[in-house]
């Protein structure tokens, strides 16, 4: 039975309250990690229930309505764009530009790290594994998990209470690492699409991750089937234009969004304008293949620090940031549903159950050098922290952004692998260290307030 798009909303939004209720009243686990542990559980309850009552049909009805969505669509296309701006709102401008360094080499040096060690390791584990994978491929895969995902962390550290210098930290790198990790995405599967021929690209250019391969070999010059060819220039050029056009485009929609609201003192309408522009910023810069992710960091990091001083009353402001809060949850909660309710319809087979649980130190190590080189490089000309690295390493998490990017990979006999593996990293991520952050932070980070 195929469900309209109403009926699917409508499913979702009464799963997702009835769990929320569910989850406050009886289980009392953070609010997200709440709806994502009860809809993997109720995704393997289903599963179950059609190996036991095959005639059923309840399972069938639920995957065809979860297989209508097309998660990466949703999330990258979708979604993102409103909590991104809705994450950044929130943040302190100052108290992020005091670690723009930190921040900075995090989230793209520490980015690229990562990238490489965790396709390193991934190569040579799928190998030893006897699931072969072109080395190019299992650095694309290292590019999809490597960022952290600011919709994950950025839920949890509204629980967890740190030194303002740490969460400026986290909540920074994982606002703008996303931006650069699609960037490095896009340029890998340009490559391993350009040098492998696994993949049918369209070069339409259009979307920023949903056809993220095809927007990045547009941009490089490279065709699916190894048609084009590939420099270093041009992978830089791709990189900086994408990067830094994004981040010039955000600002600019960033100011017209302060001035038009510094006209007039109308909550309704300004909060009409910030969906506006958000919405407009982020169509934008897919339309211009710049970062609509760092495009629309910039702009909220400029509505909610320099408009809502100078361009809100106290009555605005609480109705505006009151309003994003409520978009935030929503989504978030949407969010975290759908990643559990997902494993219905990716088809994640046993026999990457090994590989599913080995990627996860993998992915640890490879955070935790993402994170100690910049910061023993910074020790220099700083006193950091203490305990930033341990916490900077687990509250690294990974979220929907990895698996929308692990979907949109091209249909080759690799990506049952990638998704797969993702899919591995990312429950535990969201689950076990997201639950077990504020114990981490406890243990290692001093109440005192120090700079970094």
């Amino acid at each position: 039975m195929m469900l309209s798009l109403f009926e699917i909303a409508a499913l979702l939004l009464v799963a997702s309250g009835f769990f929320a209720w569910l989850n406050h009243v009886f289980i009392k686990l953070p609010h997200t990690i709440g709806l994502l542990v009860m809809a993997l559980v109720s995704s393997f309850v289903l599963m179950g229930l059609q190996l036991v009552f095959p005639t059923l049909g309840l399972t069938q009805t639920i995957q065809n309505a979860i297989g209508q969505i097309d998660f990466n669509a949703t999330v990258m296309n979708g979604m993102l764009a409103f909590l991104l701006f809705a994450g950044a709102l929130h943040v302190d401008f100052n108290v992020l530009r005091s670690q723009k360094w930190a921040i900075g080499s995090m989230a793209t040096f520490g980015v690229l790290l990562s990238t490489f060690i965790v396709g390193t390791g991934f190569f040579f584990l799928a190998k030893g594994l006897g699931a072969d994978i072109p080395y190019i491929w299992a650095l694309v895969f290292g590019s999809l998990i490597s960022p952290t995902d600011p919709v994950a962390v950025l839920s949890i550290l509204k629980t967890v209470k740190m030194p303002k210098s740490l969460e400026a930290k986290i909540a920074g790198e994982s606002l703008f690492n996303d931006g650069v990790g699609v960037v490095v995405f896009s340029i890998l599967v340009a490559v391993a699409v350009g040098t492998t021929g696994h993949g049918d690209v369209a070069l339409t250019g259009a979307q920023m991750a949903g056809q993220a391969a095809s927007d990045a070999a547009h941009g490089a010059g490279v065709h699916g089937g190894g048609h084009g060819q590939i420099t270093v220039g041009s992978i830089a050029q791709l990189f900086f234009v994408e990067a830094g056009g994004g981040a010039l485009l955000g600002a600019v929609t960033g100011w017209i969004a302060y001035r038009m609201m510094g006209r007039l003192d109308e909550h309704a309408i300004e909060i009409l304008i910030t969906l506006g522009i958000v919405a407009g910023t982020y169509a934008l810069a897919q339309r211009l293949h710049l970062s609509g992710p760092i495009a629309v960091v910039i702009t909220g990091l400029l509505v909610g620090n320099k408009g809502a001083r100078e361009s809100m009353s106290e009555r605005t402001r609480g109705y505006l940031f009151g309003f994003w809060e409520m978009i935030d949850e929503i989504l978030n909660s949407v969010l975290f549903l759908l990643i559990g309710l997902e494993i219905l319809v990716l088809g994640i087979t046993t026999k990457f159950g090994m590989i599913m649980v080995l990627c996860i130190p993998l992915v640890l190590i490879a955070r935790f050098a993402a994170v100690s080189v910049p910061m023993k490089i910074l020790s220099t000309f700083t006193n950091p922290t203490k305990g930033a690295i341990p916490v900077l390493t687990w509250a690294g998490l990974r979220g929907g952004i990895s698996v929308a990017l692990a979907l949109s990979l091209p249909d080759n006999e690799y990506k049952p692998l990638i998704l797969a593996a993702t899919y591995g990293v990312v429950v535990f991520s969201i689950i076990v260290q997201g639950l077990t952050v504020e114990r981490v932070v406890k243990k290692v980070v001093t109440t005192q307030e120090e700079p970094v």
